[in-house]
């Protein structure tokens, strides 16, 4: 579908326009979580950064504290919830309660789960762990040297990814090397969820930053809006970092989907125009890309609609 000239400005027409296509036109199939969903391949969205412009969608509320707080936990490497729940940050918690209910047969709610995610290190630790995924990858890549005879150990520390990248922006801003890379193949079947924002790469020309996010497979509806965000909020942080502008947010995605439970969402939101646009400032500058906080971001200038409930496929 092809946006009028009127609208074409707003750069939300892009997931809109994309949006409706799916819903017509894409491929009906039966998917991992037996509910379905319409499928097309090979999409792209860009955004530009220039000004402290965030993409944002302005068709449904984007709760964006949540996308980063989920964003600061991927660069502590860590793999367990028990932070994100004790920040009320619940996007991780279906997979693991998910697992326990199998599991112990325990019909638990959500909110009871979690809470007790919380408030017991023991339950957590056997119950809130996701496995190696994405900021372990991120920053604790695993190592192995060898051992003798054929053998094989883990080195205690991989490799820190997204370090090596900063050191790479600033001491090699021309490289084609720019990359951070959450699909490591041995380890898929011992994380909760295979990475679906997995690889993320950069560039830099006139000194400005640009990022080119590859994600696999992405739920339209509900997951974009985050991942969106996410990679934006990734090349602001490193362009501070790195003494670069923004500039580029280039979303890429394989298998983009909507559920077929999602209708009245998709139908909603399609019913909505685009209006206004969202500005970040960024607080500091700490002395490390890892030693950001929540308290350092800002955003100014967003004025959503309504927020739109759908179900989370696990």
């Amino acid at each position: 579908m092809t946006a009028p000239d009127s609208r074409a400005p707003h750069w939300e027409w892009q997931y809109l326009d994309l949006m409706r296509r799916i819903w017509e036109h894409g491929d009906e199939r039966v998917d991992r979580t037996g509910i379905g969903t319409r499928s097309l391949f090979g999409e792209t969205i860009r955004f530009d950064l220039s000004g402290g412009a965030m993409p944002l969608l302005t068709t449904k509320r984007v709760y964006w504290k949540t996308a980063t707080r989920e964003f600061l936990w991927f660069l502590t490497g860590q793999t367990n919830i028990r932070e994100l729940c004790a920040q009320g940050v619940e996007i991780w918690t279906d997979w693991p309660l998910d697992r326990y209910r199998r599991e112990t047969g325990d019909a638990i709610s959500r909110a009871d789960f979690s809470a007790r995610i919380v408030a017991d290190a023991a339950f957590a630790a056997r119950w809130g762990d996701l496995g190696p995924v994405y900021g372990k990858q991120w920053v604790d890549w695993p190592v192995y040297e060898p051992a003798g005879e054929g053998l094989y150990r883990k080195r205690a520390h991989g490799i820190n990814q997204v370090a090596d990248l900063v050191a790479s922006l600033r001491d090699n801003p021309g490289s084609r090397r720019h990359i951070v890379e959450g699909w490591n193949v041995a380890e898929l079947d011992a994380m909760a969820l295979p990475p679906c924002h997995k690889t993320y790469q950069f560039h830099v020309a006139d000194g400005r930053l640009s990022g080119l996010l590859t994600q696999r497979s992405c739920d339209l509806g509900l997951g974009f809006a985050f991942n969106m965000w996410s990679l934006a909020l990734f090349i602001r942080m490193l362009a501070q970092q790195c003494d670069l502008q923004p500039g580029e947010a280039i979303w890429q995605g394989g298998d983009v989907h909507l559920y077929l439970n999602h209708a009245a969402l998709v139908e909603e939101q399609l019913a909505r125009t685009p209006a206004g646009e969202a500005h970040l400032a960024i607080g500091r500058r700490p002395e490390s890309i890892f030693a950001y906080a929540i308290e350092d971001f800002t955003v100014s200038g967003y004025a959503p609609q309504a927020h739109i409930a759908a179900p989370v496929a696990v």
